[in-house]
């Protein structure tokens, strides 16, 4: 059995001397170890490498192990979904508005976009899809690879065994807004609370009971104020200055992909979700309305693909965000595909309104 042969290898104790009793009670000879294992594993695409430690003797460790933990160092602390709820919730009180309709709905779609920002999911490859608005085009899973993030391991698995859909069509149906009593299961259930749960196991809120009239609810006030200031300051630096210039964190790493689209991406979510207000509180009316009237330019901007090039002076506000984008496409060319999603997901919530 590869299980007792690998028990004996962990062992290392069993040797040509060494023996097993078979069924009918003689003594036969272990086998010595041998290659034999690594030979099926190279055969199926494994290897087993090795590294010398401090004593000297060989630690043996799986590359995919280091490639995985290379991909978890590009990506953010936060998702984009996490990123929009927290600003969305009362510091204090730890939960959102009730009259918030647009949130459930603007945060399957940053599912979307998360997914595409990881080399999940991308447009299907068909010189016929141009015909189409973005919203309406089909995408399909490239990597079905898992994040460690519940809900969009969730989603990626629903897309991976389903039909390919459009990426309106993944939104609607994961926000369980279809007639189609077959696709009521597409529903992603509770993502607002599931979300909150996550952001309780990273540190940044903890969990109490309130009573509202005749019931208790569990909500989420803030624990550590830190990563919802960066998000505040990483959308008024978008939304106010003339040169956008966004330092590494550990909320947004210097090794991410995408560092300025992505934030672009969450400004526009949050916007959808009617959740920005809450990071523009420290500004005057004014500068308040210049930054919403900058955000719907985003929207124009990046809800279509390719990518518009603002026509901004060098005075306006940033004016050199057109360029650093252009930059992260430029270096990612063969992720066209995936950026496209991106600009249908911010296609489909220039029209959130008219939807719900």
């Amino acid at each position: 059995m590869a299980s007792s042969s690998g028990l004996t290898r962990r062992r290392g104790g069993a040797g040509p001397a060494a023996g097993l009793e078979s069924e009918d009670g003689s003594r036969v000879s272990s086998p010595a170890p041998t290659n034999k294992r690594n030979d099926e594993n190279r055969a199926g695409g494994l290897e087993t490498s090795y590294e010398s430690g401090a004593n000297g003797h060989k630690i043996a460790f799986d590359p995919r192990d280091i490639s995985e933990s290379a991909e978890r160092l590009k990506q953010p602390k936060l998702t984009l979904m996490e990123e929009i709820l927290l600003m969305g919730l009362k510091d204090k009180q730890g939960y959102l508005s009730f009259w918030n309709d647009n949130i459930s709905y603007a945060l399957r779609g940053c599912i979307v976009i998360e997914l595409a920002f990881r080399g999940r999911i991308s447009m299907q490859k068909d010189s016929n899809r141009r015909r189409f608005p973005l919203a309406d085009r089909v995408i399909e899973v490239i990597d079905d690879t898992l994040t460690g993030e519940v809900l969009l391991d969730e989603a990626l698995k629903m897309m991976k065994s389903s039909e390919k859909m459009s990426v309106s069509s993944w939104i609607d149906l994961m926000s369980g807004e279809t007639w189609n009593l077959m696709k009521i299961g597409y529903q992603l259930k509770q993502v607002r609370e599931r979300l909150a749960k996550g952001l309780v196991d990273k540190g940044i809120l903890r969990t109490e009971k309130r009573n509202f009239l005749l019931f208790d609810m569990a909500t989420h006030p803030v624990a550590d104020g830190g990563a919802k200031d960066e998000i505040r300051r990483r959308v008024r630096n978008v939304l106010t200055n003339r040169t956008v210039v966004l330092p590494p964190t550990e909320y947004l790493p210097e090794e991410m992909e995408f560092r300025y689209l992505r934030t672009i991406a969450m400004v526009c979510g949050a916007y959808a979700a009617n959740v920005l207000e809450n990071a523009l509180t420290t500004l005057q009316h004014e500068a308040r309305e210049r930054a919403f009237a900058q955000v719907d330019e985003l929207l124009a901007e990046y809800s279509q693909y390719p990518f518009a090039r603002r026509t901004g002076g060098p005075g306006s506000i940033g004016a050199n965000l057109g360029q650093v984008v252009m930059d992260e496409v430029n270096n990612a060319k063969d992720k066209e595909l995936q950026l496209e999603v991106v600009a249908a997901c911010l296609s489909v919530f220039t029209r959130l309104d008219s939807l719900l």
